[in-house]
């Protein structure tokens, strides 16, 4: 009902809700109770380890985070209490080098240069090399040719 205020009257909600005047003002007055209470001194330990943590954490590792600070929390409620208030962990990947810069082969010529504008078709060509498993040789390579359409 507190969410729905600024939009309509009390009046309204409590009648459409089906709630009495005396409970609603119940309610309102009522202390929160003990679960609440400690679900907001979790979430402040939650929001300051994730913070800790440059917002790598997620569930598991910060309900053993919160275990070793001394607070008797599981998984579940950890999970929850992320998810209501939309603290996601950051996922990074960590980059994979996929270029052999050290080899010993040699480099081929840049004929064309950036220059791929042909003045007839057929004039100039180009390749491209997948690296890819073929028969579990992590040497075999895909190649195929890159025709060059654009003419002058």
């Amino acid at each position: 009902m507190e969410s729905w205020r600024h939009v309509w009257p009390v009046e309204t909600i409590r009648r459409v809700m089906r709630v009495s005047p005396r409970g609603y003002r119940s309610w309102r007055v009522r202390p929160m109770c003990r679960r609440d209470r400690t679900d907001m001194r979790v979430l402040a330990h939650i929001r300051e380890q994730y913070s800790l943590s440059l917002g790598s954490y997620g569930r598991p590792r910060m309900t053993m985070e919160l275990k070793e600070a001394g607070l008797d929390v599981g998984e579940r409620r950890v999970g929850r209490l992320m998810r209501i208030n939309g603290i996601k962990p950051v996922r990074t990947r960590k980059h994979k080098v996929t270029t052999d810069s050290h080899h010993r082969l040699g480099v081929a010529a840049n004929w064309l240069d950036g220059d791929f504008v042909a003045a007839a078709p057929n004039q100039k060509w180009a390749g491209d090399i997948i690296p890819t498993c073929i028969d579990h040789n992590p040497r075999a390579h895909l190649r195929r040719p890159i025709v060059m359409m654009r003419h002058g």
